[in-house]
């Protein structure tokens, strides 16, 4: 395994670390009962998601899709589908993808999402 420390000699800890320090940065996973998808992210990413840079740099929460949601969010628009998944600035919503791409997927697509910060 490559050590931080030899990422950042190569200069390849570089888009982790422009978002890392992003205050009040939190990923809302929305999810329902019975769904599939999030028992398959359950499976294949949660064990591992705060291990990751990504994971770190916006800690995880679920809510359920008919809520309660956490007051004083400020979100484009209510979610529906399951998974979703929202990435929030101080309770405010950033940007979202939902559905599950798959465990090859999902962390590049999270730090797509990290970058808009």
């Amino acid at each position: 395994m490559i050590s931080r420390r030899v990422l950042l000699g190569l200069g390849l800890a570089a888009p982790f670390a422009a978002h890392a320090g992003a205050p009040g940065l939190r990923l809302m996973m929305v999810r329902r009962k019975g769904c599939v998808y999030c028992a398959q992210w359950d499976r294949e990413i949660a064990p591992i998601y705060s291990h990751h840079p990504e994971g770190r740099a916006a800690p995880l929460f679920s809510v359920d899709v008919d809520g309660p949601f956490p007051d004083g969010l400020a979100l484009a628009r209510m979610p529906w589908l399951t998974p979703s998944f929202i990435l929030l600035q101080g309770g405010s919503e950033v940007t979202r993808f939902e559905g599950y791409p798959g465990a090859d997927k999902f962390f590049p697509v999270l730090a797509e999402m990290l970058a808009q910060v």
